[in-house]
């Protein structure tokens, strides 16, 4: 949601396996570190493969840990009865293909390039995604990615949902890749969204502050938490009311799974139009009527775009800065509400 450092999950599918640990004082005795431990428990995974799941933060306390929840490091163990959960990405074809898919490249240069992802592209092959997606464009517009980050994931640095469209910036070399996943790793980016939602009372701009973590009834989800899970912070600003919906603005300081399609539905009451994840587009479709339902169709992914992404470059030190207009159906319902009220 999405954005961050390759956190978030496509909703529609995914066979990823949860493996967790409790923290024991025996444990405590015989390992010294973390990743050390979980090497020798999980099924003899690397160092190195374990620390790509732990700066994904696929690597987190579980919810049953005893309070208060630890900040774990993989240099060092946690306390006794803290349940370490992993999230194991599924395996995959050894190999990722190359296709020609057309990209919309906003900039490259021999270190990275910037691209705007549509709704409807997942980022990285998957189960039930293996080919069309993001990576196997770039592949084909980058000859040579080999060793550049995850090897099924070449080049990600960070993701965006299957159906969020926006810039997002792909690393062409591995000292690139390594000074994007810390800029991430440290929020220090520009990364602003815009949204449509369904209308409810709220401040003209604020900011959410919350935890969240995944929903232990349904793992693809993320909730909420008053006293566990990864601290989010949204700031987020009206743009514009009309009748029934609102064009938000977000602007994220964090970048957790979902971030602003939780904290939209379940801080604001008001959740992204469409997201079917954590509403229901039947009933958005209801609430905002027949017009509106002929004009959004048959389209199922939540209204939510990544407009802007900027961030000093790992390498030049140069400022980027993108900023990309809505997809054409976004802007379409935007027209359509603002005549409406016109003709009012």
């Amino acid at each position: 949601m999405d954005n961050q450092v390759d956190t978030s999950q496509d909703s529609e599918k995914s066979e990823d396996e949860f493996i967790s640990f409790t923290i024991t004082a025996e444990d405590r005795e015989k390992y010294k570190r973390l990743d050390q431990f979980l090497a020798e428990k999980s099924s003899g995974h690397s160092r190195t493969f374990l620390k790509n799941l732990f700066l994904k933060e696929q690597i987190v306390v579980g919810d049953d840990s005893p309070l208060p929840i630890p900040k774990i490091e993989l240099k060092k163990m946690p306390p006794v009865g803290t349940i370490i959960e992993i999230l194991v990405p599924p395996p995959m074809e050894s190999t990722v293909e190359a296709e020609n898919i057309p990209l919309e490249i906003l900039y490259e240069d021999e270190h990275l390039l910037f691209v705007n992802k549509p709704a409807g592209m997942v980022t990285h092959p998957a189960p039930g995604n293996y080919s069309g997606t993001l990576v196997n464009a770039v592949l084909w517009h980058c000859k040579d990615l080999t060793g550049i980050g995850d090897q099924k994931r070449p080049g990600i640095v960070h993701r965006l949902d299957k159906g969020t469209s926006g810039v997002m910036v792909i690393a062409k070399t591995q000292a690139c890749h390594e000074g994007l996943v810390l800029l991430f790793s440290t929020h220090d980016i520009e990364r602003v969204y815009e949204a449509l939602v369904i209308k409810s009372r709220c401040q003209s701009y604020g900011t959410i502050e919350s935890l969240i973590g995944r929903d232990p009834h349904n793992r693809l989800k993320m909730k909420n938490s008053g006293t566990r899970g990864k601290t989010a912070i949204t700031h987020y600003k009206v743009l514009e009311i009309y009748d029934r919906h609102l064009h938000m603005e977000y602007k994220l300081e964090t970048g957790r799974t979902h971030q602003i399609r939780v904290h939209s539905a379940d801080i604001l009451k008001m959740p992204i139009i469409c997201d079917s994840m954590y509403s229901s587009k039947n009933e958005h479709m209801m609430k905002l009527g027949p017009a509106y339902k002929e004009i959004i169709g048959d389209y199922n992914y939540p209204f939510l775009h990544a407009k802007i992404l900027g961030l000093v470059h790992p390498i030049t030190g140069q400022r980027l800065r993108f900023e990309i207009p809505a997809p054409k159906l976004f802007l379409d319902v935007l027209e359509f509400s603002r005549q409406s009220i016109k003709n009012i």
